[in-house]
This record gives structure tokens, C-alpha cells and sequence, in this order.
């Protein structure tokens, strides 16, 4: 075929959260948005170089987004090797290593995820090296042999690692509970129990995202567009050492060029970078603060997010605060501590009695805790934003994913693109497996609560996986089009608090192991999912993506257990707030936010905390986010152009339900690179951008990964080396924004 130019009208590669059909035709919910990316923008003048071919015309291949058709390989070997000794070898090394370092982040104020792209890189690179050099044999005997030197590095064999460490080099939010038994009770639990309890959880996550993989994996119209970002990755570097492979090769020259930029220059605002204040207008120069997210994600999610920071840290609490609403002008206007009313810090251990219960004559003389203006909000908006997702899917995608579901019933094939006629060539996950991680799971769980372990119920166990059950495909789909991950922390913990109240312990840890098991069940089906959409890119057979992601977590866990461990033995001074670290990064922001958050949720209950009328304006959010999804599904029915359905109810909530107070200098920075992604370099450059975009954010995540592990590794794995005094940073602090008071950065 002939090469033709043509005029793309570059709308969504996918629907939004709040995604409806123009035409009311519910079979059609995608149809008007196939061919490019999912934007706000209207970028009908682009003009893209595409190569014609006999796929244009095949239904197939045209109900798969255009983005996804460029970025993906069609062509499949099923003879390729996918699970070998390498594969083990390789990918055991890697997700220890990331788990270590994720697991730290917890612990840390300002942090970005272990890169999964120096897994990408390490991994090819050794794993071609031992293909080259290791003999043609065979070792062992019978079923326990196994080839030396299986061939060559196979793309689905490198994808396989990727998956794994996807998985297991992750920290796990067993941390949650072993982290405050340790830190504020000196309870910690026995290291055993401790591996079981974080294994369970993440294997019953397991189990919901396999019920889950044929409404969101086999579904061409939910792309997960970090998905994308690695694919992308994958074929730039497997691309680059072919002879002819010219544009790969600049394509690789790119990305180590940005890799050893951006690990030299984070070595400045590593000792020296903004933290706290409202961000206003606010520009860093910290990756760290930023990550990829500005390329990644779609722009109406980024729109929702800023829309959210503007509304949250620049109007609402400012408001609150400086009018003395609910008394604010007592606390810290940006703090996750409790307070009494005469705004000295609530004493949450005390009220807890030898048998974990309130300390009801305490409680009667001080009353409910206090909160900072920007933690009240935040409560309100994580209840618009739980409500929302469901409400919101429901209306927008309630028919589609009816529809899947009763395809799935009548074992009908859900789609009939070409990515999901190439995977059911491979035997699909037996109904037995997935059952087989639910039970046993299952019972290692109920074991733990009934000898008061987990200090809660037994009742709140089985309550906790249904809820967990339910919100993952309505919040997985929204991660699956936008990027975005939803938390649903905040209701789990009201919740428990109302339902507590039918018996058992209300001890603290109560309401985060809880959280755990309601919580990490959701988290990791969101993860898995998205790794198996990115088998289902590289054609990896179904049973074989599970295995790899079982036993990544089965390398993970035990890493994360032993780096709970050692941050709590050795920082423990710094997370009780008996020490101050200068740099102001092992702070324990969140270790500190969870046990006050259950204290006040478990210990004092919502029923007490409610009573009082300041509290009582925060139940609203339900009310709010059942009510604006409507209003705005009826608006885009009215006016299907004005794009009512990107006003995320979902995503602009759980941005506004951020705490702030910490890592407030990011948003803005964030917002301006993002309108120059999406705005102008995708828009007006778009080849550039598709080559380059993807690749360059992934090289950025690296280099400052790399840069994170040298610095630990040099000033303060074995002995704590400060960086010296200069122009750029202060002895007592990083902040440079010395006209912020002390209270006002949060605690």
C-alpha cells in the first residue's frame, strides 16, 4: 500500500470515567472514540504519517484504539519460551531489590516508586548476556531438568521478569499494621505470622482481578495507559540492537542520555527541594516530586487533579482557616495530627485502656479530637469520591459492563478484536486455581483474627473481603482509562468505626488490619490487572502471567517484611517524633496519619466523633458525590459535546482528598508540564511525540531511582552522613520558603 496522509481527529482512545454514548446506543459506547488518545483537547488538525494496510478495514483490528494498534506487535509465537531458569534467576534478584527500596518509601516524605524500567533495562541486558555465553545443556534429570541455555532472550521470557517484579517489588500494606504495632504500641507482631498475614491478602487480590480480567483485560476500550508507557519501552529497546534499527537506536541514545541527566541532577534537589505551604504557584525542580504522571496521564485527568488543588489548598482551606471555621485558627492549617480544642495535641494513648477499649472518663473531660481545616475537607471529599465511583460507573459504563457480564454467563466471547483472538489460543486460568487462592488465603486470615492477631472481629473479616469484591471493578476501571489509582482508605475506616459497634475490641490496629484486608485486596487487583493487560500486549499466556505474578509476591513479601523491620528498629526514634531527621524525609507522615485516623474512627468511634456538630457537615460527601455524577450524566446527554463525562466526580474528589501539607510544591510544576505534553508537543508534534514522550518520562523515573539507591546506600545505609551547608539548603531544614511558619507545615 501506498503511503497516504491523513487528518486524524485525535479524541479518546478510550471513554472517560463518566463515559456515555452519543448516539444512546449502548452497544456503540465507544465508537466515536477509537482512533487516538484520550485527551481533552480537540486536535482535529493533526496530522499523522499513517501506513495503510489491509487491517484498516477489518473490524477486528478497527475496535482497538489507534494508539494501541501502533504501539502493539499482532504477531505472535507460541514456541517462544516464557518461563525458564533465567526467568527466575533474573527477576528474584530484581523484585528484591525494588522491594526493599519501595518498602522504605513508606517511611519517607518525598518518594517515587522503584522504576520498573531499570528492571526492563537490567534484565535485557543480562539475560542476552547469558544467552550468549552460558553452553547448550541440560541440568538435572526427569521433570527436574532443566536447559542451561533455553535460546535466545525471548521477548515474552523479558516481559515475564517485568510482570514479576511488576508484582512483588511493591511495598505491602501489611506495613499498615506491623508498622504501629511496633512503633506505638511495642507490640510487634511474630515475623511468621507477619509474612502470612501480608502474603493472604495479596493472593486473595489475586483471585478478584482473575474474576475481573474479562470485563477490563479482554475489553480493547480500557488500555491502562501505563501499560502503554512500557510497551513502548519494550519495543525501543529490543528494537535497538537490530543492525537497521536506526530510530530505536536514537530512540535508546535518548533514554540513557536521560537517565544519566537526571541522576546527576537529583543529587541538588535530593538535600534541597520545597516541601510544605499551599504550593501557590509554586514551581520544583524535584522528580521526585513530579514522576511521570505529567506524560502518562491522560490530560482531563491531570485537568480533574489541578482543578482539585486549586479548589482544596488555593480557596478552601485558606478560607477555613484564616475565618476560624470550626476553629482552625487554633490548629496547624495543614496537619494530619489531633488536637484538643485549645489546640494542643490530642492524648490518644492515654485513651486506650489495658483492654483495649476508651477510656470513657477521659473521653467525657476532653472530648472528640480536633482536626486541621485540610483534614476535614479531606474526609468529605474521600466520601464524595467512594460514592461517586459507583454512581458515576453505574450511569456511564453500566450498560457495557452489563453486557460483558452476560456474555461471560452465556460463554460468549466478550469482544472480537484481535488481541483477545490471540490470547484464547492459550488455555485459559482454571476456575479452580482461582478458587484454590481465595480459600486458602481464606483460612490462614481467619486463623489470624480468631487468635487476636489482627485485633478485630471475625465478623469485620468476611464484611472486609465482600467490600473489597465490590469496589474493584467499578475503581479498576476508572485506573484502567485514566491512569489514576482511587483510594478508599478513608470510608474503610468509617465504616469500621459504625460497625464495630456490634462487638469486639475497638484497639486501633483493629481498624487498620481492617483496612488491610479490605484495602489490599482491592490495591493488588488493580495492579495485577494492569499487568495482565500488558501480557495480553505481548501475547503471554494467561496461566503463565499468573505464575509470574505469584511469584514475584512470594519474593516480595519477605523483603518487605525484613525492611519493616529494619526502618523500625532503626528510625524508630525519628517515627515516634522523639528525634528530627534535618532533611525532613524519615518523617513517618503516613505511619503517624494511620494511627491517628484509626484512633479517632476504632477507638473513639464515629458515632461520638459525629455527635459533635462540626464533624456532622463530612457525611454530606455521600450525599454530594450520588448527587453530581447524576447531574453531570444529564448534562452530557443534553450536550454530548461540551464533555461533560471528563468531569470526573472519581478523580477530582480523591485529588482533593490529598493531604497537602507535606509535598504541596508538585501540583502546579505537574500541571505546566503536562499542558506542554499534551497541549503542544502532542499536538503540534505528533510523531515526535509518540517516539519520544513515553520513553524520555521512563528514562526520568530511572535516573532518579538510581540516584535514590546511591544516596541511601552512601549516606545512610550503614552511617548517617548529612549533606554539607551551602547556598541551596539550611542546617535545620530543606524548606526554603522561610515565610512559612513552622506550624504551618504539617505535622
Amino acid at each position: 500500500m501506498a503511503d497516504r496522509v491523513q487528518t486524524l481527529e485525535v479524541k479518546s482512545a478510550v471513554e472517560s470515567v463518566n463515559a456515555l454514548p452519543r448516539n444512546g446506543n449502548h452497544d456503540r459506547d465507544f465508537d466515536y472514540e477509537k482512533k487516538g488518545l484520550d485527551d481533552v483537547e480537540d486536535i482535529d488538525s493533526i496530522e499523522i504519517d499513517i501506513q495503510e494496510s489491509d487491517n484498516d478495514d477489518d473490524p477486528a483490528y478497527t475496535v482497538i484504539p489507534q494508539i494501541v494498534r501502533e504501539l502493539v506487535d499482532f504477531d505472535d509465537d507460541q514456541t517462544m519460551p516464557v518461563i525458564t531458569w533465567r526467568f527466575f534467576l533474573l527477576s528474584g534478584t530484581l523484585t528484591a531489590l525494588g522491594a526493599w527500596l519501595t518498602q522504605m518509601g513508606f517511611f519517607r516524605t518525598t518518594y517515587i516508586p522503584y522504576s520498573i524500567y531499570f528492571v526492563q533495562i537490567a534484565s535485557l541486558y543480562f539475560g542476552r548476556i547469558l544467552a550468549s555465553s552460558l553452553p547448550h545443556k541440560t541440568i538435572g534429570f526427569g521433570k527436574f531438568s532443566f536447559e542451561l541455555n533455553p535460546g535466545p532472550f525471548s521477548i515474552k521470557e523479558h516481559v515475564a521478569i517485568v510482570l514479576a517484579a511488576n508484582t512483588g517489588a511493591t511495598n505491602n500494606l501489611g506495613d499498615y499494621v506491623l508498622a504501629p504495632l511496633q512503633i506505638f504500641y511495642n507490640e510487634p507482631m511474630n515475623g511468621w505470622l507477619a509474612i502470612l498475614f501480608m502474603l493472604s491478602c495479596v493472593l486473595i487480590g489475586f483471585s478478584f482481578a482473575s474474576f475481573a480480567r474479562v470485563f477490563l483485560i479482554e475489553n480493547p476500550n480500557t488500555p491502562f495507559p501505563i501499560a502503554l508507557q512500557q510497551v513502548t519501552v519494550f519495543n525501543a529497546m529490543r528494537k535497538s540492537t537490530q543492525d537497521d534499527a536506526t530510530a530505536a537506536k536514537r530512540q535508546m541514545k535518548v533514554f540513557w542520555w536521560t537517565i544519566l541527566g537526571f541522576f546527576l541532577w537529583q543529587f541538588l534537589p535530593e538535600a534541597s527541594s520545597g516541601l510544605g505551604g499551599a504550593g501557590f504557584l509554586t514551581v520544583t525542580l524535584d522528580w521526585s516530586n513530579i514522576g511521570s504522571q505529567c506524560v502518562y496521564y491522560p490530560y482531563w485527568t491531570q485537568v480533574n487533579i489541578f482543578a482539585a488543588f486549586v479548589v482544596s489548598a488555593w480557596i478552601i482551606i485558606p478560607a477555613a482557616f484564616f475565618t476560624n471555621a470550626w476553629g482552625s485558627s487554633l490548629y496547624p492549617i495543614q496537619s494530619q495530627s489531633l488536637y484538643l480544642r485549645n489546640g494542643s495535641i490530642y492524648p490518644t494513648a492515654e485513651l486506650l485502656t489495658a483492654d483495649n477499649g476508651l477510656n470513657e472518663t477521659l473521653f467525657a473531660e476532653i472530648g472528640p479530637p480536633m482536626m486541621s481545616a485540610q483534614l476535614r475537607w479531606n474526609y468529605f471529599a474521600a466520601y464524595v469520591a467512594y460514592i461517586g465511583s459507583f454512581v458515576g460507573c453505574a450511569l456511564f459504563q453500566g450498560p457495557t459492563l452489563l453486557k460483558s457480564f452476560k456474555a461471560y454467563r452465556q460463554a460468549k466471547p466478550t469482544s472480537n478484536d484481535k488481541l483477545t483472538e490471540i490470547i484464547h489460543q492459550y488455555p485459559p486460568v482454571p476456575l479452580w486455581w482461582n478458587l484454590a487462592l481465595f480459600v486458602l488465603p481464606l483460612i490462614v486470615l481467619v486463623v489470624l483474627t480468631a487468635k487476636g492477631v489482627l485485633y478485630m472481629p471475625i465478623y469485620m473479616l468476611f464484611i472486609g473481603l465482600v467490600i473489597g469484591a465490590v469496589i474493584v471493578l467499578p475503581m479498576a476501571y476508572i485506573y484502567s482509562v485514566s491512569g489514576y489509582q482511587m483510594q478508599v482508605g478513608y470510608f474503610n475506616e468509617l465504616f469500621y468505626g459504625y460497625a464495630i459497634d456490634l462487638g469486639g475490641s475497638r484497639h486501633p490496629v483493629g481498624a487498620l488490619s481492617y483496612r488491610v484486608i479490605s484495602g489490599q485486596c482491592w490495591y493488588e487487583a488493580q495492579s495485577m490487572l494492569a499487568d495482565m493487560k500488558l501480557g495480553h500486549y505481548f501475547h503471554i499466556p494467561p496461566r503463565k502471567v499468573l505464575f509470574a505474578q505469584i511469584w514475584g509476591i512470594c519474593i516480595g513479601v519477605p523483603v518487605n517484611y525484613a525492611t519493616i523491620l529494619w526502618v523500625c528498629q532503626t528510625k524508630g526514634d525519628v517515627l515516634r517524633g522523639l528525634a528530627t531527621d534535618p532533611n525532613r524525609q524519615w518523617t513517618g507522615q503516613t505511619v503517624i496519619s494511620l494511627n491517628n485516623q484509626s484512633i479517632s474512627f476504632a477507638l473513639v468511634g464515629p458515632k461520638r466523633l459525629f455527635a459533635d456538630p462540626i464533624y456532622t457537615p463530612m457525611l454530606y460527601g455521600f450525599l454530594v458525590g450520588a448527587a453530581v455524577p447524576c447531574i453531570l450524566y444529564m448534562l452530557h446527554r443534553r450536550w454530548p459535546k461540551a464533555r461533560f463525562d471528563l468531569w470526573s466526580v472519581p478523580v477530582f474528589s480523591d485529588s482533593f482528598e490529598n493531604f497537602y501539607g507535606n509535598i504541596s510544591v508538585y501540583i502546579f510544576t505537574l500541571f505546566i508540564l503536562g499542558s506542554v505534553n499534551h497541549l503542544w508537543i502532542k499536538r503540534y508534534h505528533f510523531q515526535f511525540w509518540k517516539r519520544y514522550a513515553y520513553l524520555w518520562s521512563a528514562a526520568a523515573d530511572t535516573g532518579y531511582n538510581f540516584n535514590l539507591l546511591i544516596v541511601f546506600i552512601a549516606f545512610s545505609a550503614a552511617k548517617t552522613i548529612p549533606m554539607a551547608n551551602w547556598w541551596g539548603n539550611n542546617p535545620e531544614s530543606v524548606e526554603r520558603c522561610f515565610h512559612v511558619p513552622t506550624q504551618g507545615i504539617a505535622s
